[in-house]
């Protein structure tokens, strides 16, 4: 029997997946994760911004199957930053000709005075391929409110894929032929919110194997048992879905400093009418005045006639939070400072932390993944998901690797789509 920890997309794609027989606990009181949704007010709002990329159509078509195809949308993302009071198109790199002439020379002349060398950092790298003009106008500050640390900790490519990478021939040739195309151009999303992705997902399996409410609370590896606040399981397999280190602490597994992260507040705000932005899907932020790295506009993506948005704040993770209230007038404050917000008031609004949410990705937190990973998988014991394999990826990545380790295990013949 294979027990997976998390109902998260992860554990609940493995269970799709898996030709094993299974059981699930969760520790909430609802499937989901942070693909959860909250619906009040005639607000639906995300726990944060959760837009499925899908590179795969027969993935695409696997997870939406079981949603009405009138309630899909399909979106065409279109993103800029908030920077010194105008909008500049992102990628900011590739998008520097509509800065004022000044900071443009001074771009231009930085990008091309970068002489190659060595680095090993995200910041290092930064400044190594861009210049010093385009790192600290936009990428530097913007990431360091995003991570919430230091970015010399960050490994060069600690964003893989997602980091929008731009020659110099490229930046020159975006001046007069505008492409800022990206990994997510085009993006799926239900009506009813990212929910609806994990409610397809449910219809697929017995959801009479899914408990909620029930926490993991240690794991014998040479017995092969689970204990739970309410029983114990006996498991050929576990998949956990756990952030790593919580996973290594129910093993009682010994570690050290190997893994950092960040956490976010998320603010979902309901207003009582339409902003002045109708075009947009969400905006980054880079300028410390404003406590916000991004602002994501709901109602741009589902049509509405009521301003939705949230808005997030990193902070590191084990910094102690103030009053609620007090980061809401802050929101609040710069939201009207740029004017997203003019005479709207708010009617409602939710407060989310996600914690962890981006982690700290470097050669040390790699090797220690991969160590821990094979001492586990030695004891029948696998960590799949984005906090489970303590990555940055997407969700459509999440639900690939879930595919390909029921594969590996179960000798699977049931899996329905192919990459």
């Amino acid at each position: 029997m294979d027990l997976i920890i998390g109902a998260g997309i992860s554990g609940i794609s493995y269970a799709n997946f898996t030709p094993n027989d299974f059981l699930i606990i969760e520790k909430e009181n609802e499937a989901g994760g942070y693909c959860r949704t909250i619906k009040r007010n005639g607000f639906i709002w995300d726990y944060s911004g959760h837009f499925f990329h899908f590179q795969y159509p027969d993935l695409e078509r696997f997870v939406c199957k079981n949603i009405p195809s009138a309630s899909l949308l399909s979106v065409e993302k279109h993103t800029q930053i908030y920077y010194k009071g105008k909008y500049i198109d992102f990628p900011f790199q590739k998008n520097i000709h509509q800065l004022d002439k000044e900071e443009l020379i001074e771009c231009l002349y930085d990008l091309f005075a970068t002489e190659a060398h060595a680095y090993s950092t995200f910041k290092g790298m930064v400044y190594a391929n861009l210049g010093k003009s385009i790192a600290e106008k936009f990428l530097i500050p913007y990431n360091e409110k995003l991570y919430a640390c230091d970015l010399d900790i960050l490994d060069m490519d600690a964003m893989g894929r997602f980091f929008p990478k731009a020659n110099k021939e490229e930046i020159i040739l975006n001046f007069h032929s505008q492409n800022n195309s990206s990994y997510n151009s085009h993006f799926t999303y239900p009506r009813g919110g990212a929910i609806e992705y994990v409610n397809s997902l449910l219809q697929n399996i017995d959801c009479k194997k899914l408990f909620l409410n029930e926490k993991l609370e240690r794991i014998d590896i040479r017995k092969k048992i689970a204990f739970t606040d309410q029983r114990e399981i006996k498991y050929d397999h576990l998949i956990s879905s756990l952030p790593f280190p919580k996973l290594l602490d129910k093993c009682e597994m010994n570690y050290s400093d190997e893994f950092s992260c960040n956490k976010v507040l998320v603010f979902n705000l309901g207003f009582d009418s339409k902003g002045n932005d109708h075009v947009n899907s969400w905006i980054y932020v880079p300028d410390k005045e404003f406590i916000f790295y991004r602002v994501g506009y709901y109602d741009n993506i589902m049509d509405t006639n009521r301003m939705s948005l949230y808005v997030e704040i990193g902070f590191p993770e084990n910094q102690n939070l103030i009053k609620e209230g007090l980061y809401l007038e802050q929101v609040l404050e710069g939201l009207r400072k740029m004017g997203i917000v003019t005479t709207q008031k708010l009617v409602d609004y939710e407060t989310v932390l996600m914690n962890p949410a981006y982690v700290h990705i470097n050669k040390k937190s790699m090797e220690a993944v991969e160590r821990y990973k094979n001492l586990l998988a030695k004891n029948d014991i696998y960590s799949i998901g984005r906090y489970g394999s303590w990555t940055y990826c997407s969700i459509e990545d999440n639900i690939i690797e879930a595919q390909s380790l029921a594969k590996r295990i179960g000798n699977n013949n049931r899996c329905q789509f192919n990459i």
